[in-house]
């Protein structure tokens, strides 16, 4: 699929797709940090529908929320033949006690014997996470594991 970009001198960056139904969807990045979501009016794809103002969390959320489960499908479909082993989505809440801290502080793969394979932040997959790598509010960790022991780690990432 093409992401046209176009620079709005002045304002900053649209960056938008065609959807299947004609459509535009997108987002413009302004000069001064601001984000919005812009949707295309159906009969004319340079009026805009709908703008909405994201702050950069909410933005990231949301692309955490469209990518994510691509990313899940995905694995789950590698270890398709491995019973037993599933793929869940753990989010790291404003109120999680590791957020701001390292993964490592979890102690995951130690105390729920499940594995993180990946973490994403604002749309962008980080893979194989190190120890090191600093989990904050609205990341979604991707780990594989037995359901009940994913269950353990959810909790872990919740309450510490």
């Amino acid at each position: 699929m093409n992401v046209d970009v176009t620079p709005l001198p002045g304002i900053g960056v649209r960056k938008e797709i065609e959807l299947r139904s004609g459509r535009r969807i997108g987002v413009i990045t302004h000069r001064d940090g601001r984000i919005e979501l812009i949707l295309s009016r159906a009969d004319d794809p340079d009026a805009c529908l709908a703008e909405l103002p994201l702050t950069v969390e909410e933005a990231g959320t949301l692309a955490n929320l469209l990518g994510a489960p691509q990313l899940v499908n995905q694995l789950n479909d590698e270890h398709r033949d491995l019973p037993g082993i599933t793929t869940r989505k753990l989010p790291i809440r404003t109120n999680s006690p590791y957020d701001g801290r390292p993964l490592g502080d979890t102690s995951l793969r130690t105390r729920t014997q499940v594995s993180v394979v990946a973490v994403m932040r604002a749309g962008q997959v980080v893979p194989s996470p190190t120890p090191d790598f600093v989990l904050v509010s609205g990341d979604i960790v991707i780990a594989v594991g037995e359901a009940d022991k994913l269950d353990q780690a959810a909790d872990v990432l919740a309450r510490g």
